[in-house]
C-alpha cells in the first residue's frame, strides 16, 4: 500500500470507530442502514448521517416518545411519525439542547439533517420494514445564496507577504514564525494556486509531488485519484519548503507527510485552518477567510482567465458543474461594479448637437 493510501485508510478506519461508538447510542435498526447504503457513501458521509441521526432520535425522544431511550426505539415507533412531526423538527433545530449545549441549525444545516433522515426512511420503506413514508411529504427549507467570499487580487498579495515576513502577527505568534513561515508560505501558495481542498493538502506526502512536470497526485472526495498542475510560482514555495525539509535533521526519516507540524508529525486539518485564520485576519479583517475560501478565491480568478466554466469544475474536482457557477457569479458581481458608474444622473456639458 502506498504511504498516501495509509493517509487515508488510516482516517476511513477512525471513521468507522467513532460511527460504531455513535451506533451504540442509537436504535438498533440504524446499523442496518448504515450498512445498506455502505458501498455507494464514503465513511465520512456515514458519520455525518450518525450525527444527523443522533440529533433526530434525541427530538423523538423528548418531544414525542415520553424520554424513551434511543436503543428501545422501533422501526413502529419510526413509522408512526408524521409529516407534522418532521416539521416540528425542522423548527426545533432552530434553537435546542443537546448534551447540555444550546445549538442552532441554519437553512443548511437543516436541509441536510432532512435529507438524512429521508434517505432513511426511504431504505426502510423500499425494503418492505415501513409501509408509509411521510417524510416524502416535508418541503426542503428555502435555501438563500450565500455571500461569495473570496480575496481581491491585492488581498492575495498582501496574504502571502505576511505569511513571508510576519508583518501584523502578535508577540506569540510571531515567535513561531521564523520556524514555520517557509511551510506556511507553501501552503498557502497551494491553495490560492491550485483550489486543492483542505483534505487533499493534508493528505499529500512528498512522493505526490513531481516537479519534472510541475503536478502532483491528490485523493479526491470518493477516493479517486488526479493529477494536478501548479506553475512556477507554487513550484518555488514547494520546492522551498522540501528544501528546509531535508535540511533538517529533527524530520522522522519514516515521514512521509509533506507538510509537517512542529512536532514533525503530518499536519491537522485544524492545524491548516488556524494558520489560514492567523494571516487572513491581518490582511482582511472583516472577511472570515478559510481554507475554502482560498479555494473560492483560486475558482474565480481561474474563471476570469479562462472563461471556461468547464475547466474550472474539471480543475477544482466538482462532479457538478452548477457547482461551480458560484464562481461565475462572483464575475458577475465583479461586472456589476464595473458598469456602476455608467449611467450618469446629471447632465454633462456636451454641446447640444452631440446629444441623442
Amino acid at each position: 500500500m502506498a504511504k498516501n493510501d495509509n493517509y487515508y485508510a488510516e482516517r476511513n478506519l477512525r471513521n468507522l470507530d467513532k460511527i460504531d461508538e455513535l451506533l451504540a447510542e442509537l436504535p438498533p435498526f440504524c446499523e442496518d442502514y448504515l450498512r445498506g447504503v455502505e458501498q455507494r457513501t464514503s465513511t465520512l458521509t456515514r458519520l455525518n448521517y450518525v450525527y444527523d441521526l443522533r440529533i433526530f432520535f434525541d427530538f423523538l425522544s423528548r418531544k414525542k416518545l415520553r424520554e424513551k431511550p434511543l436503543r428501545e426505539i422501533t422501526l413502529e415507533e419510526l413509522e408512526q411519525v408524521t409529516d407534522t412531526d418532521l416539521e416540528i423538527f425542522l423548527s426545533y433545530l432552530s434553537n435546542y439542547r443537546f448534551r447540555g449545549r444550546r445549538l442552532s441549525c441554519d437553512e443548511r444545516a437543516k436541509a441536510r439533517k432532512l435529507s438524512t433522515v429521508r434517505a432513511m426512511y426511504k431504505y426502510f420503506f423500499n425494503k418492505g420494514l415501513i409501509e408509509v413514508n411521510h417524510s416524502a411529504k416535508v418541503a426542503t427549507p428555502k435555501l438563500h445564496e450565500k455571500e461569495i467570499i473570496r480575496l481581491e487580487t491585492d488581498e492575495v498579495s498582501s496574504l502571502l507577504d505576511v505569511a513571508e515576513f510576519g508583518s501584523g502577527l502578535s508577540r506569540h505568534a510571531g515567535g513561531y514564525h521564523d520556524k514555520t513561515k517557509i511551510r506556511d508560505c507553501a501552503i498557502l501558495t497551494l491553495f490560492l494556486g491550485t483550489g486543492i481542498r483542505i483534505s487533499e493538502l493534508v493528505g499529500l506526502n512528498d512522493e505526490s509531488i513531481d516537479f519534472s512536470n510541475n503536478s502532483f497526485v491528490v485523493t479526491r472526495k470518493g477516493g479517486n485519484k488526479a493529477i494536478l498542475y501548479f506553475s512556477e510560482e507554487v513550484g518555488d514555495a514547494l520546492a522551498a519548503y522540501l528544501a528546509q525539509k531535508e535540511e533538517d535533521p529533527r524530520v522522522p526519516p519514516e515521514e512521509h507527510a509533506l507538510f509537517l507540524s512542529l512536532q514533525y508529525k503530518r499536519i491537522t486539518v485544524r492545524a491548516v485552518e488556524n494558520l489560514v485564520k492567523k494571516y487572513a485576519k491581518i490582511v482582511t479583517p472583516l472577511k472570515k477567510i478559510t481554507p475554502h475560501k482560498l479555494r473560492s478565491t483560486y475558482g474565480t480568478s481561474l474563471y476570469r482567465e479562462t472563461g471556461d466554466i468547464y475547466i474550472v469544475a474539471d480543475v477544482l474536482g466538482h462532479r457538478d458543474v452548477n457547482t461551480t457557477r458560484k464562481h461565475y457569479a462572483a464575475i458577475t458581481e465583479d461586472h456589476r461594479r464595473a458598469v456602476a458608474g455608467k449611467v450618469r444622473l446629471h447632465k454633462t456639458d456636451i454641446p447640444d448637437d452631440e446629444e441623442d
